[in-house]
């Protein structure tokens, strides 16, 4: 089945955009369309919007954004497209675009969509009906064996210590590259230039894995690039701050719960439906080694990862029977920015209580990584892998 027939009548997307100040300013650096209505307050106090009112047609671009990446995605030639501006939308409003798709015109592979703009007040701002036709890819000839997919890895907070050396070497060992950015943007593209030029694929893409939508838009953006995405590594953290119980509000600790159970709950409840499919998928999520051996004011912290252990333990023997196979590794102090703020006394007493008398480095938890998401680990489930030089052991 081709993906024109996959599109259903009544089928529905939407995305969702807050135009600012900046959003006005680009537009209008790009199209030369500087109206004071749009760019001068006190010429748009004169009349009857009594505020700048944003370009219309800056609203209306989030149309080829829903039709190019949502409904129905790559191959879309966007042709037609009629439009209604019915109220002004202004900086601060939450823009609401969805398509609904009305027609399908099967000799021409064309549907049409109705489009449909809300802002925050669930008012219609702009309205308008869409032509699309999906341009399909051409289908190489078979010739001998099917050639084996190849995997890629979605590497959670990639552009953390940790991450980036995951990052290399999951690439060095054959995977295509997921890197995964909360706001360090800067960090995640200059991560794929390296790799690329090390001949990696790799993609960006950005969210905030506390929220399930947006662990779903990072899904959507993944498979755009990677037909497979195989593996997940959560290298994602919060800052860690030493803090008296005393001085503790229940909300610090909650942000460690978040950080550590409700995004790793968000990525396995978005991810494991496509692995059930396939009787495949490995999730790696770190801890730490605080969670045996504990330090003082670090309530938070361990409490959070002590949690995180447990559920993937449980989801661990539950997921099993169908090939997903989900694993721990347990640093110790690794030396990254992370332990910036850490007195260098403490960073020279932890190392002197491995037997090694050194820190772990950013590398060696890598190295434990890369054999969890390799087959050579496909018989281990729900383990944890201790990476701190012999500081604790079972």
């Amino acid at each position: 089945m081709n993906r024109f027939d996959e599109i259903e009548l009544g089928q529905t997307t939407e995305i969702s955009h807050t135009i600012t100040a900046e959003d006005i300013r680009k537009f209008t650096d790009l199209t030369g369309d500087d109206n004071r209505l749009h760019t001068d307050p006190n010429y748009a106090a004169k009349t009857v919007f009594k505020k700048p009112v944003a370009h219309g047609m800056l609203g209306a671009s989030f149309i080829s954004t829903i039709i190019g990446t949502k409904l129905p995605g790559d191959g879309a030639l966007w042709y037609s497209q009629t439009l209604e501006f019915l109220k002004p939308v202004r900086v601060g409003d939450v823009l609401r675009i969805t398509a609904e798709v009305i027609k399908k015109i099967n000799r021409t592979k064309t549907i049409e969509l109705q489009t449909t703009i809300y802002n925050q007040y669930k008012q219609k701002v702009t309205t308008g009906i869409a032509k699309v036709k999906l341009v399909e890819e051409d289908s190489p000839i078979a010739i001998g064996k099917k050639k084996k997919e190849k995997k890629a890895a979605l590497i959670i907070g990639a552009t953390g210590g940790i991450g980036s050396a995951v990052c290399f070497q999951l690439a060095k060992d054959g995977f295509d590259i997921v890197i995964h950015y909360f706001n360090n943007k800067a960090k995640a593209d200059k991560l794929k230039k390296q790799l690329v030029k090390q001949d990696t694929k790799a993609v960006v893409v950005s969210g905030n894995i506390v929220s399930l939508s947006s662990v779903q838009e990072i899904k959507e953006n993944a498979l755009r690039a990677f037909s497979n995405i195989s593996v997940i590594v959560n290298c994602s953290t919060i800052p860690v701050a030493a803090v008296k119980f005393s001085k503790l509000e229940w909300e610090d600790i909650q942000s460690h719960y978040d950080a550590n159970i409700k995004g790793s709950f968000n990525l396995l409840h978005t991810f494991v439906p496509d692995w059930e499919k396939k009787s495949f998928g490995k999730f790696i999520a770190l801890t730490t080694l605080y969670t045996e051996q504990p330090k003082t004011e670090l309530l938070g912290y361990i409490t959070g990862k002590t949690a995180l252990n447990g559920f993937i333990k449980a989801l661990a023997f539950e997921l099993a029977p169908k090939g997903i196979r989900l694993n721990l590794v347990s640093p110790g102090m690794v030396d990254t920015s992370l332990i910036a703020d850490v007195p260098e006394k403490v960073r020279l007493l932890s190392a002197a209580q491995t037997p090694l008398r050194i820190l772990a480095t950013a590398e060696d938890v890598a190295g434990a990584i890369s054999f969890l998401a390799s087959d050579k680990s496909n018989y281990l489930i729900g383990e944890t892998i201790r990476v701190n030089g012999g500081q604790f052991m079972l």
